[in-house]
């Protein structure tokens, strides 16, 4: 292991939490209730969403999108860190897991910020491209179907402002991205994915490791004409 890392164990990750983590109470007990659920593994952890709060503040966002809502605790974060007039457009397909989103966001008092668009996530950014939105968004969070992470970046790249970010989650994908016989349909997105991005002049790169890995992609100026991707 390389001298700069450290193995995180379960007593040192509590450790960071403990000494770390301030979660609001509402989102603790939506992050509670969740656990139970046979998906759980789709919501990500306390401290991933702080740091997606801190990344709210330090763009000063306003206006962002959600990929995959689930049951809402990723987006009642940000909702959290924005201000009164911010707006999420989050995108999902399930109504009875995102009930339990809208119960959350009421009780929180951040339902206002929340534009829940229960449609393809793909045709959503489809339909805010049409409608004239590019270049207007200041924060993008992708967190659903890998198979479409491709198409879903595209879009999310060009509905963003210049200096605006892209986060991507599972891109290690509980590790599997290094296993040569897992050679299934979301291993092999995931993997491409992150070729992809390695190799995209249009952002700057971070691959975060928290939780199950977090890609981060900042859009860069358009500077001497179009950029194109390498």
């Amino acid at each position: 292991m390389p001298k700069k890392m450290i193995k995180v164990s379960v007593k040192l990750y509590d450790y960071i939490l403990s000494a770390s983590l301030r979660e609001p109470e509402i989102l603790r007990r939506l992050r509670e209730e969740t656990a139970p659920h046979p998906y759980s593994v789709m919501q990500i952890s306390p401290d991933q969403c702080q740091f997606m709060a801190l990344l709210i503040r330090l763009l000063g966002a306003t206006r962002t999108i959600e990929l995959g809502v689930y049951t809402g605790y990723s987006s009642l974060c940000v909702a959290l860190a924005l201000p009164s007039d911010g707006k999420i457009i989050a995108c999902d397909i399930n109504e009875e897991w995102t009930r339990i989103a809208r119960r959350y966001w009421a009780e929180a008092g951040v339902a206002h910020k929340v534009d829940l668009r229960l449609a393809p996530a793909m045709e959503t950014l489809d339909s805010l491209l049409e409608e004239g939105h590019a270049g207007t968004f200041d924060f993008v969070f992708i967190d659903a179907d890998k198979e479409n992470y491709d198409g879903y970046y595209e879009r999310s790249l060009e509905l963003l402002r210049p200096g605006g970010l892209i986060a991507v989650d599972n891109v290690l994908w509980s590790g599997k991205v290094l296993d040569t016989n897992g050679n299934d349909p979301d291993t092999d997105a995931i993997r491409t994915f992150n070729a992809k991005l390695l190799a995209d002049n249009r952002i700057l790169l971070s691959m975060v490791p928290i939780a199950d890995g977090l890609t981060l992609a900042l859009k860069l100026p358009v500077r001497g004409g179009a950029q194109q991707q390498s």
